[in-house]
């Protein structure tokens, strides 16, 4: 890679984010479904990875987490690659990247156990080989069968997009794919049969933020009816569209369908910047606009990601959190060690399983109580910025 300052700025983002997610480890305690799929989804790649990740780094939040940080880092180094040359200035496409990597959804599977930026890296690996090495791997589309069963959107996808390249070879083995895909582990749809759209139309917005993911949706109509449409084009909206074909009758996993959604980001910036020039600059005054509030929601969005715990001083609920479920158990297991107690009886069994992976362990000694007991011995309490997020009450047995 040619080192010039665009290059340089790029390194910098790179090393920003990861040093930002880094520093939040340390804030996050495993979940209830993080400790479940760490301890007993054995045939999963999740379970695979972290277990690994654990038997190399220890038991610990560094190691459970950092994976999936290396992915997302993997993931924004990939975008800049990918784009290279496909917008008409290396500004334009630093400005993709920047969003790219602070969009809510994205950062938030940069930290957590789940199979999104797995899913993202992968994607991009795929175009990234198509595009700038000219390959069509066939052997990592094989790969990514195996891997998680949302790759089935993809397959999709890419069989629209051979009809469009007219690749014969690309067209079968897409279609081959999905079908077993479809076969192996169909496909995650429940509920009684009602409207979800406007569900649906709720979890994307908060994925991309609101104004962000409005113009995504503009940028897909508007592309796939009057401009050329590229390999981005056909991924994302081919999850798009059958996201909210499903999404009619069917409660739908989003997080199948929004890794290949986020990877329209270049389409969408293209279209904006190319919107933007080619009208004089008095009629721009609408587009500005777009983007300073697209941008002064992305940052606020980011900006409370990363400072999230100071939220708990404005709550009166603590639980109210979008990220309670993230917390407390460390401090809790931390608090417990610090008073010599290593085992302790929980009747709240996700709270027991998170505790397990900081290695407290069921006993029968001690009972652990969110309710105030009158011979209770010992009182624990879970801070934050001197508020109070929650008591615990230890008896002995």
């Amino acid at each position: 890679m040619k080192i010039n300052r665009y290059n340089i700025i790029f390194i910098g983002l790179i090393l920003f984010h990861l040093s930002v997610l880094l520093l939040l480890i340390s804030s996050f305690s495993i979940s209830y479904k993080e400790a479940l799929v760490y301890f007993e989804d054995t045939g999963s790649i999740l379970h695979i990875i972290t277990n690994i990740s654990t038997y190399i780094f220890g038991q610990n939040d560094f190691a459970l987490r950092i994976p999936f940080i290396l992915f997302y880092i993997g993931s924004a180094v990939l975008m800049y690659f990918i784009t290279k040359g496909y917008f008409k200035s290396e500004r334009d496409r630093l400005i993709n990247l920047s969003i790219f990597m602070i969009l809510p959804g994205v950062n938030s599977a940069a930290l957590l156990v789940h199979e999104s930026i797995i899913v993202i890296f992968f994607t991009l690996l795929y175009i990234y080989l198509y595009r700038i090495k000219n390959t069509v791997c066939y052997t990592l589309l094989v790969l990514l069968l195996f891997i998680d069963n949302s790759f089935a959107i993809l397959f999709l996808g890419l069989l629209f997009y051979s009809l469009k390249i007219k690749d014969n070879i690309l067209l079968a083995l897409s279609l081959l794919l999905f079908g077993v895909s479809m076969t192996m582990y169909g496909f995650n749809v429940g509920g009684v049969p009602q409207g979800y759209f406007l569900d649906t139309f709720g979890k994307y917005a908060t994925i991309f933020s609101p104004v962000l993911f409005v113009y995504f949706f503009y940028a897909i109509y508007r592309i796939g009816l009057k401009m050329e449409k590229d390999i981005f084009w056909y991924i994302s909206a081919t999850a798009l569209f059958f996201s909210l074909i499903l999404s009619l009758r069917q409660h739908i996993r989003i997080e199948d369908f929004a890794p290949f959604v986020v990877i329209s980001m270049p389409i969408m910036v293209k279209l904006f910047i190319h919107s933007l020039r080619v009208r004089l600059k008095e009629f721009r005054t609408i587009h500005y606009l777009i983007a300073r509030v697209t941008i002064f929601v992305l940052v606020a969005n980011f900006a409370i990601f990363v400072f999230n715990q100071y939220l708990y001083v404005f709550m009166k609920n603590p639980e109210n959190h979008f990220a309670y479920k993230y917390h407390v158990a460390k401090d809790l297991a931390y608090e417990l060690k610090r008073i010599n107690i290593t085992e302790v009886l929980i009747d709240d069994k996700e709270l027991s399983k998170r505790l397990e992976f900081y290695n407290i362990t069921s006993g029968d000694k001690y009972f652990l109580n969110r309710k105030k007991q009158t011979n209770h011995f010992k009182t624990i309490e879970v801070k934050y910025y001197n508020k109070v997020i929650t008591t615990f009450y230890i008896e002995k047995i």
